[in-house]
């Protein structure tokens, strides 16, 4: 996370509005803004690393390398390659996904389907979202949302800590209008659009594969989920009838980190108090385009 913190208070005077206001209809009370010489591909490397150290592991271990961002600075190539040279993972076949907000969660999935082919796989989804909020015209009901940031997680053939027991992944781009990102232009966001679709889809898909997976809500121990708005996660908890304590929140620290956002949770949850033998554990995004989509994992 980069180390800047910028607080409710700071960005109120600034769009004519109340820190209160923020916080209610989000559930952020604060965000990490990345400095001038921090980038997509700067935070990801950093991230990829601690990653790589966790696992006891290097850089010419890998296969192959995925990045998620959906505020990459320019069209082409994609920062999976400097990210992949900045690693040292030399010769691997480096894939940009840019999939905004459901892009760690599609980059998980499709890694679990490569590796036994591939390799150790490593995910990394890195977003400088202030860059792209900060454009004039300003929103205020877009602004105070996002922060930068990155997560990474390792996508290893076999098992090895936790299992992968399947995923679901799902897109509708006939709203795709309803969030998206031109180069040069503002970001455009229809909140009513997003809240709404999103309250449906995800709990529709959580609950998809935990049947396909002969499972119940109730045996989860923790629902790892995209960090767009704690309005949105309480939703989907009554949706699936689930203790809205288990689902990881560190939105009020970091705001919303796009497609970031759900591996710098799993990785502070990770942490403490982490995962114990035979949890279940479910991960959930919903984002651009739209894609959504779930995945089951057992520790």
């Amino acid at each position: 996370m980069p180390e800047q913190i910028v607080t409710n208070e700071e960005l109120a005077a600034r769009l004519d509005c109340t820190p209160s206001w923020i916080r209610e209809v989000s559930g952020i009370e604060a965000r990490r803004y990345a400095g001038a010489q921090e980038s997509v591909v700067t935070m990801a490397v950093a991230a990829g690393r601690q990653c790589l150290e966790r696992a006891g592991l290097s850089a010419s271990d890998l296969g192959m390398v995925i990045v998620s961002s959906g505020s990459a600075d320019r069209r082409f190539p994609g920062p999976a390659s400097s990210v992949a040279h900045q690693l040292n993972a030399t010769g691997i076949s480096a894939i940009d996904l840019p999939v905004a907000s459901a892009g760690g969660l599609f980059g998980m999935a499709i890694a679990a389907r490569l590796a036994d082919s591939s390799g150790n796989i490593l995910i990394i989804a890195s977003e400088k979202m202030s860059a792209v909020v900060s454009r004039e015209p300003v929103e205020r009901a877009v602004l105070p949302l996002f922060g930068d940031g990155a997560g990474a997680c390792l996508i290893e053939p076999g098992v090895h800590g936790a299992r992968i027991l399947g995923s679901v992944l799902h897109s509708d781009g006939a709203f795709a209008d309803d969030l998206n990102l031109p180069f040069d232009a503002p970001l455009t966001m229809n909140g009513r659009s997003v809240i709404l679709q999103a309250s449906r889809k995800i709990p529709a898909a959580i609950e998809e594969l935990l049947a396909k997976n002969h499972r119940k809500a109730s045996e989860v121990k923790i629902f790892l989920m995209h960090q767009a708005n704690q309005n949105l996660m309480d939703r989907v908890a009554r949706a699936i009838d689930a203790e809205p304590g288990k689902f990881y929140s560190n939105i009020s620290r970091y705001g919303n980190t796009s497609s970031a956002s759900m591996l710098i949770a799993a990785s502070e949850w990770w942490k403490s108090p982490g995962p114990e033998p035979n949890d279940l554990i479910c991960f959930a995004a919903f984002g651009a385009g739209y894609h959504w989509g779930a995945l089951l994992a057992e520790f």
